[in-house]
């Protein structure tokens, strides 16, 4: 790469990142980064996705570019349950969160369930794929994927993405804000939805369709029942199998936000029958607790360890100098680490604080425009 070809691919990925950051949701986060990132690095199809930062779990939305309708099962049973290249849950830990197929394989992606079974039936050749994340923590996932007949993604382009990792995840977590005016309160009770071992949904009660109704718009499958089910909820019941049948650990818990700006959370089980072989799915949905959401918005201010001990004291009331005894501060500390916490949350009182980050309710994303583009 010449030197005028490296300050033009810098100046390119700046204007990308700066666009990015001006976004008023995630989604159009996506679509900014996708226009923008195609002019430095050429990919045919993309996939832009959220991670619930706590459990590493897809969520929503999700920005599918270029991409057919039902594939998305395919890809996170390759994922799940077959796949050993590239794994997002070990991308998570690596130094570089970033990785071609083609890299990692030696130039031989048969040995890659994902490219025998989703890649090369749609004409792709490579992918390459990033976990966005910052303070250890994954906020997104990215897939770009070249047809075939295009080079194979190389070093270059691969440290370019590396460069976005962190800003795009910066960008990302701050969407977990709270907003100015409450949500009144949640409509319906639990949501339950049942899935077979194929991620074929089953059953689904009324409360259920009533909030598939409130989510984002993106990938989804429509089901024999003639519901749309989101990619992320599949995944989410695929999750939970793979834990039954010991071919993944964690939890199959997702936090997702609704397009009012209400918080859910999604989790899910493996049923067992009589004999003890593995049922369907369950997976139930329902109004996320203070307890769900706290974490995340702490991450979207970037408190400090030490600030959030201190927001906690305060949530439980504790005068400067109680908060001083308990931390092994003195009050003066105390007192400045206060108002960093005041000009970083952007409130000027106590009970505004803990108002803003304790309360039940959560902003809204203007979750609008188009999810599935075609793009030149």
């Amino acid at each position: 790469m010449t030197s005028s070809t490296a300050s033009r691919s810098e100046t390119g990925e700046a204007r990308l990142l700066s666009r990015a950051a001006k976004a008023p949701d995630a989604l159009g986060m996506f679509a900014e980064a996708s226009a923008h990132l195609r002019k430095l690095l050429p990919y045919d199809a993309s996939v832009w996705r959220v991670i619930d930062p706590l459990t590493g779990l897809m969520a929503a939305p999700i920005r599918a570019e270029n991409l057919d309708e039902g594939g998305c099962a395919v890809y996170w049973e390759c994922e799940l349950f077959t796949e050993n290249v590239n794994l997002y849950r070990d991308l998570a830990q690596a130094p570089l969160p970033v990785a071609g197929l083609r890299q990692a394989t030696g130039d031989l992606p048969a040995r890659s369930t994902l490219y025998q079974q989703f890649m090369r039936p749609r004409g792709f050749q490579d992918e390459l794929r990033a976990v966005l994340r910052i303070g250890g923590r994954p906020h997104g996932h990215l897939s770009l994927f070249r047809a075939k007949g295009r080079p194979a993604f190389d070093e270059a382009e691969t440290r370019m993405i590396a460069g976005l990792v962190t800003p795009l995840a910066r960008t990302l977590r701050s969407f977990a804000e709270p907003p100015r005016h409450p949500l009144p309160d949640a409509p319906h009770g639990p949501g339950l939805l049942l899935f077979d071992a194929s991620g074929a949904l089953l059953s689904v009660n009324e409360e259920a369709r009533a909030y598939l109704d409130e989510l984002p718009d993106g990938p989804a499958t429509t089901s024999a029942l003639g519901i749309r089910v989101p990619a992320w909820v599949q995944s989410t019941a695929l999750k939970a199998r793979a834990i039954s049948q010991e071919r993944d650990h964690g939890r199959a818990r997702v936090r997702v936000r609704t397009r009012t700006g209400r918080w859910l959370v999604c989790h899910a089980s493996c049923l067992r029958e009589a004999g003890g072989a593995l049922g369907p799915s369950a997976v139930v949905v329902e109004p996320a607790k203070t307890s769900e959401i706290v974490p995340l918005i702490v991450d979207a201010f970037e408190l400090t360890e030490r600030e959030i001990e201190v927001t906690q004291c305060i949530a439980r009331g504790l005068p400067t100098g109680k908060i001083a005894q308990e931390l092994h501060l003195s009050p003066h500390t105390v007192r400045d680490h206060i108002k960093v916490v005041f000009e970083k949350v952007r409130v000027s009182s106590r009970g505004e604080l803990v108002g803003k980050l304790f309360t039940e309710y959560y902003a809204p994303f203007a979750e609008r425009g188009t999810v599935r583009p075609r793009v030149p």
